[in-house]
């Protein structure tokens, strides 16, 4: 079993709590795919990553996971995607084991190969902003905690998208939240805030 050395060691990648409190991380950058496979082992953690080449690998630190978990963490993956960024309506998720990954000394930094039976799930990308362990998040909108606003694919630069968020969170919460703060939490580009 994979074990945590710190309770919050997962926030050094992309992570949210699914609304049934599994926690989902993944990488942010291809050395960040790689590092989040290294240190997640469990060959029986799900994985997620989009049909098309340009995703982080999400995997759902959890041996009891359900339906709605993988579907949430298809959607958060798909988020993060080049899919997102090409404005895609409906994005494809390929779902399998973390031990059907493999790694070949030819392949290069962040790619992977899969072995075996992947499952395909179709998810609309759509996010919403919440505060979860006391960190701004972008997470699929089923979620337990009150939502800020949603974040659906648009025509916004990531840079304008933050402003409005910060504006949304200055304006009607209040909360001590920093420009830097929301930037990391969303997507890159093509945005757009309700």
């Amino acid at each position: 079993m994979n074990k945590i050395k710190d309770n919050r060691d997962y926030m050094k990648f992309r992570w949210f709590f699914t609304s049934s409190g599994k926690l989902v991380v993944g990488g942010k950058s291809d050395e960040l795919n790689e590092r989040v496979l290294r240190e997640y082992l469990n060959p029986k953690y799900v994985v997620c990553h989009t049909s098309e080449p340009g995703s982080p690998f999400m995997i759902i630190v959890s041996y009891k996971i359900d339906k709605k978990d993988i579907e949430e963490a298809a959607i958060f993956c798909a988020c993060f995607s080049k899919q997102w960024k090409f404005g895609k309506k409906i994005i494809s998720i390929d779902i399998f084991k973390r031990g059907q990954i493999h790694k070949l000394k030819s392949m290069k930094t962040g790619t992977f190969g899969v072995k075996g039976k992947v499952e395909k799930i179709q998810v609309k990308p759509e996010l919403a902003l919440v505060i979860q362990k006391g960190k701004i998040r972008a997470v699929p909108k089923n979620t337990r905690e009150e939502i800020i606003c949603r974040i659906i694919p648009g025509n916004l630069k990531k840079e304008e998208a933050c402003s409005k968020i910060l504006k949304i969170i200055k304006d009607k919460y209040h909360l001590p939240i920093s420009k830097d703060e929301i930037m990391a939490a969303i997507p890159s580009d093509n945005l757009d805030v309700k």
